[in-house]
């Protein structure tokens, strides 16, 4: 038997491995080329310290000083002593270079590129043939090269399935921008991208608790792929609101799937706020917070903010400010280019 493991470091950058049934995580993090920080390997002097995000774990012994109970109540462990009991993801505070892990390449090619409104355009990309396995975690992101060109840019993945050879991203179009000039003037079915990844510190951890959803524009993406992971995983048995905020309606884009996703998820219901509406608008109006409602926040919850940087503040402000149960807050700010 194995486990899969991912293990993100603070760069954001992630490596997928297998741990052998009874194996460590250490001894398999080495045996995969990762040199994660150690010293001791016996569970004193806590260098191989890391996060357990998600999974089941049991761990051989934890020195007093190495760990605390405070430090076991939230989830940390030493790599050295841990054994997977499940699939699992594990953070780790250090670059990953300094464990000589390098960027994964991709080659894939366009199969699909829709206009879903105005601003928004939805790329579709297939592997080449041959090209390694695929796998990250829902909520992080890609450097996609812009063809023609030596820059990249980053998008989040707009889909779930993290072992399939077809990936989606949802890409805001500028009035001049490299990408979006790119894809409004020159992209076409069978072009070759590359990209590199898995990229981003932001991503779906274990859901113990309900979940708030917060996206600014094509901040949705992130949420997509991670309400389809949801479903792949089978429907979780807490609630998941979204508030999905943009400027004008002629910017809001993939509803058919968000309804959808209601049907396939029965616990997670969504908003629409539009900052600056037309006089037909019927929904709700303003920024985003002004649509978050305190009383529905009674429970110890976890929030997940994905959007531009004011609208991240803004809401990290309200949490804070308002008489709202304990939580989490898990964000990824970006800005577009």
């Amino acid at each position: 038997m194995t486990h899969r493991a991912a293990i993100i470091f603070r760069d954001g950058l992630t490596q997928f491995i297998q741990v052998q049934h009874n194996e460590k995580l250490l001894d398999a993090a080495f045996r995969h080329g990762i040199q994660l920080p150690l010293d001791c390997r016996e569970g004193v002097c806590a260098t191989c310290r890391g996060r357990c995000e998600s999974g089941s774990i049991e761990m051989e012994y934890v020195d007093d000083d190495a760990l605390s109970a405070s430090d076991l109540e939230q989830g940390y462990m030493l790599a050295c002593q841990t054994r997977l009991k499940s699939a699992a993801s594990f953070y780790f505070d250090v670059d990953s270079n300094i464990c000589n892990i390098s960027q994964q390449r991709y080659r894939g090619r366009v199969s699909a590129m829709t206009l879903l409104s105005d601003t928004v355009a939805s790329l579709e990309l297939t592997l080449e043939e041959g090209e390694p396995e695929l796998r990250y975690l829902p909520g992080q992101y890609a450097r996609i090269q812009i063809p023609g060109s030596e820059e990249s840019r980053a998008y989040s993945y707009a889909s779930a399935s993290a072992q399939s050879s077809v990936v989606r991203f949802l890409i805001r179009l500028l009035p001049s921008g490299l990408m979006s000039d790119y894809l409004r003037q020159r992209c076409q079915v069978g072009d070759s991208i590359h990209f590199t990844a898995p990229f981003g510190a932001f991503y779906l951890r274990e859901v113990k608790r309900p979940l708030l959803f917060v996206a600014g524009g094509t901040g949705l993406s992130a949420f997509l792929s991670m309400l389809e992971s949801l479903v792949e995983q089978g429907e979780s048995d807490q609630p998941v609101t979204l508030y999905y905020g943009v400027n004008r309606e002629s910017e809001i884009s993939e509803l058919v799937r968000l309804n959808a996703l209601t049907e396939q998820l029965g616990n997670f219901s969504y908003q629409v706020v539009v900052a600056d509406p037309g006089a037909e608008w019927q929904g709700k109006k303003g920024w985003v917070t002004q649509a978050l409602e305190s009383h529905q926040l009674q429970q110890p919850f976890d929030a997940y903010l994905c959007g531009p940087p004011p609208m991240i503040e803004a809401t990290c402000n309200w949490l804070s400010t308002q008489p709202v149960a304990e939580h989490k807050i898990y964000f990824e700010r970006f800005v577009s280019s």
